[in-house]
């Protein structure tokens, strides 16, 4: 990723959880290309991993921000106000659901743990969005993580699918309400990584496995994949993109079928 393209910028990167996270991979990214950045915390749990991550980049800080707590958010956001003024860009990366849920048949998840998963996973775009637009004076961008999930049926993934089509369209909507004001929506749909989270997903080696042999790149997406098309997603490289489902997974989602060699591997 070419060094300066974020120069000058600052942006807010919400969800790491640890090294491996798709958001900290964006957050490295977005740093190596000269962007100053806040994090969040959820709990008091998460606060030494995500400042200690914190601290290896450059004029980075992390404050705490339950994206459930609507009175944290609003707290948050006066923090980055505080500390840079404005804000040019936001990376949402945070979901949520039950472990049972990824597990059990999605006919049997529970109505409370459904709110919870479409509460955490979707409407916590719309929340962050509202008060991080307050910030974008000149223009801005929003990136937000998907995955296939949303589009088909992916066995296991059940409410967090329902989750992310959600997010989705919740990111169309508000491309819709924040063009006028030069800010971008846009949802990047990854492959499948091996992150703590989607550890809880039974079956996921499962669908690493199935990537790596059926997407047309024949091979399985990195963290680094993701972050580049993140730092494309907030430069002013797509200042005209705006309201999409912008696919990093090999080209998996192009498949009616899988399982198929082409000749040159027969």
């Amino acid at each position: 990723m070419p060094q300066g393209l974020l120069e000058g910028k600052h942006g807010v990167v919400m969800g790491v959880a640890n090294d491996r996270s798709i958001a900290w991979g964006c957050a490295q990214a977005c740093a190596n290309a000269g962007a100053r950045l806040t994090f969040n915390y959820p709990t008091p749990t998460f606060e030494k991993r995500v400042g200690k991550l914190a601290e290896t980049l450059e004029n980075a800080s992390a404050y705490p921000c339950d994206v459930t707590d609507d009175a944290q958010i609003r707290e948050f956001f006066e923090r980055v106000r505080q500390d840079h003024g404005k804000l040019d860009f936001l990376i949402h990366s945070v979901a949520y659901a039950e472990r049972e849920d990824l597990k059990n048949p999605f006919v049997e998840t529970p109505r409370r743990n459904f709110q919870r998963a479409l509460d955490v996973s979707a409407y916590s775009l719309v929340a962050v969005a509202r008060e991080a637009a307050a910030l974008m004076t000149e223009g801005g961008s929003i990136a937000a993580m998907t995955y296939y999930g949303s589009e088909k049926v992916i066995p296991n993934y059940n409410v967090m699918g329902v989750a992310k089509a959600a997010l989705e369209a919740s990111a169309r909507y508000l491309a819709h309400d924040l063009g006028p004001s030069g800010i971008r929506v846009n949802c990047i749909s990854a492959g499948p990584l091996p992150t703590l989270s989607a550890s809880a997903i039974s079956g996921m080696r499962r669908m690493l496995e199935l990537t790596e042999k059926n997407a047309p790149l024949r091979r399985n997406v990195t963290q680094e994949d993701v972050a580049n098309a993140a730092v494309y997603l907030v430069s002013d490289l797509s200042t005209a993109v705006t309201g999409e489902v912008l696919h990093v997974d090999s080209g998996f989602n192009i498949l009616g079928m899988g399982g198929e060699t082409t000749p040159q591997e027969e």
